[in-house]
């Protein structure tokens, strides 16, 4: 059995690197047999039908001959629209946070500093609940699909739903800092954190109280779990691998130009890896895993495989979203060419490029005029990007449901689908 599985997931690592290859050809088929619609989606409407109501960026890119999925306004994915739950999932999820907050900054909390529960109340109401909530929301649904139905009292799920908040506090934590250090203006619709003027850089000590609040969290609900010492080891260690991934970032931008030269798809991969898919999807579950009492570490290997690949993918889908997407339904501007970012897109841009457009994004990537951006949207478009990630979407898709259906140590495939259809908003 174990060589079986090992030689099936030989086959799908093949599979991958074959659709790179193909990713990273310096032409672009335009009717080939892979932009044929999937069997499993509704037929075409008219064009005429299908022009009514779209963006203008998505009318623009149907010279590419199909529908993107990432860019079509009934069907938004996890980046854009969050995790689809259930309305009353949502609402006994957000009903916990208050409770969170009052047990933090309660009269008895730091009696002596008053002010300091005040702050903290603040920080905690303007930065934690006003996202999309995927990490927290996903945390409960994995552990309710995980956990044995007699076991799922109102008691555990409430504590399923406390250990979705510290998730969420994590990436709270994780988005102060990163705000700080990329000098973004807006995020979730408001101005950062960091940008009110009664906050500054000091909000680099409010990320260490959320920080703190997050563990604080932690120890008032699960300090006596069995599986307690586990949590917290899994809380550090994706703080470890958030702060690698946020430092290989970095590497790649020393000087005020970006080095082009570092824009590998080994080095987005690792990137992705590290800053991204490790908390956003491997940790959820397996924070579910370890409350469900399940330990074992084939089982947890299994489930790290796949998800680690569905949070490659949903950054790829996130670097896609920020250049092409709708700001008006993503809820924020795109800013990765203007910060010289090492994305999906730059990578591939890069790998099929003449020896003038690579001087061309030499010149042009990186820059915060808007005369520069556009000149690299348009060189995109000009290399056919958007055909290309649609194609490579679809590929990918099948190939993660492909994995789904090796997993053999008692894990739930519906889970596995639940998050893939997620990221894709497709039908199953």
């Amino acid at each position: 059995m174990f060589s079986t599985r090992k030689s099936l997931d030989k086959i799908l690592q093949a599979y991958k690197k074959e659709i790179r290859r193909q990713i990273s050809k310096t032409t672009s088929v335009t009717n080939s047999d892979a932009m044929a619609p999937r069997l499993d989606q509704p037929a075409s409407k008219s064009p005429q039908n299908d022009d009514v109501g779209l963006p203008k960026k998505l009318l623009k890119l149907q010279k590419y001959h199909r529908y993107l999925s990432t860019l079509t306004p009934q069907e938004m994915p996890m980046a854009t629209r969050g995790l689809a739950v259930s309305k009353d999932q949502s609402r006994e999820f957000m009903a916990c946070f208050p409770d969170i907050v009052r047990d933090l900054t309660e009269t008895g909390k730091h009696i002596d500093v008053p002010e300091a529960s005040k702050w903290l109340a603040k920080l905690l109401q303007y930065n934690v609940p006003n996202g999309k909530k995927n990490r927290g929301l996903a945390t409960v649904l994995a552990y309710k699909m995980l956990e044995k139905r007699d076991n799922l009292t109102p008691e555990n799920v409430h504590l399923a739903n406390m250990m979705g908040w510290c998730v969420e506090m994590f990436h709270t934590h994780q988005l102060l800092l990163n705000d700080i250090m990329e000098g973004t203006e807006m995020r979730r619709g408001a101005p950062c954190w960091y940008r009110r003027p009664d906050v500054g850089l000091s909000g680099v000590n409010d990320a260490s109280l959320v920080q703190s609040a997050m563990f604080s969290t932690l120890k008032r609900h699960f300090t006596n779990k069995p599986y307690y010492k586990n949590v917290l080891e899994t809380f550090n260690v994706m703080l470890l691998k958030c702060s690698i991934g946020h430092y290989l970032e970095k590497l790649m931008l020393k000087t005020d130009k970006p080095d082009l030269s570092q824009f590998t798809m080994e080095k987005y991969e690792a990137i992705t890896k590290y800053k991204t898919s490790y908390h956003t999807f491997q940790m959820p579950v397996t924070l579910a895993l370890l409350m469900a009492g399940v330990d074992d570490p084939e089982t947890h290997r299994q489930a790290k495989t796949i998800l680690l690949e569905m949070g490659e993918f949903f950054q790829i889908q996130d670097d896609f979203l920020d250049c092409f997407g709708d700001p008006a339904v993503t809820g924020k501007s795109g800013t990765d060419i203007q910060d010289g970012k090492c994305t999906w897109l730059a990578v591939v841009a890069l790998q099929r490029a003449s020896p003038k457009q690579r001087q061309f994004m030499e010149e042009n990537y990186g820059s915060s005029d808007p005369a520069a951006v556009a000149k690299i949207k348009d060189l995109y478009e000009e290399l056919q990007l958007p055909h290309t990630y649609s194609v490579f979407e679809e590929a990918t898709y099948d190939l993660l449901r492909t994995q789904i259906q090796q997993v053999t140590r008692g894990l739930p495939h519906d889970l596995f689908f639940k998050i893939l259809d997620n990221i894709f908003r497709r039908s199953i």
